[in-house]
């Protein structure tokens, strides 16, 4: 166990977890705004904080990571900064937001995924919050029917009990429950029935999460089920089992499929570093005399390889990487014949 424990992700791991332990603090005031039915998901939260950052940390560690990820918060912060942001704004809205590159493969598929990303961003907006006991909501004073919003302890704003405002807050989580419930439907749909699919998936890395998240939006519509048309009779097993659910979703995220929501952001450092590329001078292939990439992206690949104990080097001193794909094929095409003539069986 010990000989593949990272020590510095371990370290960063710590470390932010004592700062989001110390912010849970602060923003709850000493735990005063913090209600104490979910200690067991504050557990899992923080625990799941912990294994992400681990993860994280691991990650950005590998040398073609850690170079996009220096190279885009370089760039970033360059003189340029202010067109940067921009691009990381419009870019941000396409593959976050709208999510533009799941809508090239499928209707369908883009608003099953949508449905799910939308609803999981929904409910994390409201749960986390209100577990750490940043947000909480109190009677307004000298009322009976009217509630006040507070976050970080702070008063933020009041609304009627009997309001559209107040049904919306408080049955929030069980419209991105039906979001994700209906995304389910539609990726499951897509999993069962798509030859493709069906030959390479597998159990754990594309049904599971499926099936966790399933489990999370039934048992948390459940409860509200229960309190609203049962009278509470159910209340004790649904709360129990969507606390188990969730506390096993929060605990396997890091470790599992979910894990692409946390690195999908560092997409944009690429973004960056492309626009930095195509604004500076480009590689241009010996064989072709036709550039095929940004000379930037050409000489960090060779740092990158070389850092990884890969030698590209070709007999005539020259980069086997400044070639272009065309480059390539002619010189592995040029090595076959060389190496047919010296055995002497160029005519078979």
């Amino acid at each position: 166990m010990f000989t593949t424990l990272n020590l510095r992700a371990l370290g960063v791991a710590t470390i932010a977890t004592l700062a989001l332990t110390g912010a849970i603090l602060v923003g709850s005031r000493n735990l005063q705004n913090f209600d104490a039915a979910l200690i067991a998901y504050l557990f899992g939260a923080v625990f799941a904080w912990f294994g992400l950052v681990y993860r994280y940390d691991v990650w950005l560690q590998r040398p073609p990571t850690r170079l996009y990820w220096r190279r885009g918060w370089q760039f970033f912060f360059s003189g340029r900064m202010f067109g940067h942001g921009w691009a990381l704004v419009r870019r941000g809205f396409e593959d976050m937001a709208a999510q533009s590159f799941i809508r090239k493969r499928g209707g369908l598929r883009w608003a099953g995924h949508m449905l799910i990303a939308w609803g999981c961003v929904i409910a994390f907006a409201v749960t986390f919050p209100l577990t750490f006991g940043w947000i909480h909501f109190t009677l307004a004073q000298g009322t009976i029917d009217t509630y006040e919003a507070h976050v970080f302890g702070f008063r933020l704003f009041s609304f009627p009990l009997n309001s559209f405002i107040a049904a919306n807050i408080f049955h929030v989580l069980n419209w991105s429950s039906v979001m994700i419930i209906i995304g389910l439907g539609l990726m499951m749909r897509r999993r069962l029935t798509d030859a493709g699919q069906i030959a390479i998936q597998t159990f754990e890395g594309d049904i599971l999460p499926l099936i966790l998240l399933a489990a999370i939006a039934v048992t948390g519509l459940g409860l509200t089920w229960d309190y609203e048309f049962m009278q509470g009779r159910a209340h004790q097993f649904m709360a129990i089992t969507h606390a188990i659910v969730v506390i096993l979703f929060l605990l396997w995220m890091p470790f599992g499929k979910f894990f692409h929501i946390f690195q999908r952001p560092a997409q944009l450092g690429v973004a960056i570093y492309r626009r930095e590329g195509a604004m500076g001078p480009q590689a241009v292939c010996p064989h072709t005399q036709e550039a095929f990439a940004s000379q930037l992206h050409i000489d960090d690949l060779k740092a990158t390889t070389r850092e990884l104990g890969y030698n590209f080097t070709l007999e005539d001193g020259s980069s086997h990487l400044q070639l272009s794909p065309q480059g390539k094929r002619a010189a592995l095409a040029k090595a076959h014949l060389a190496a047919r003539k010296r055995s002497g069986s160029l005519f078979g």
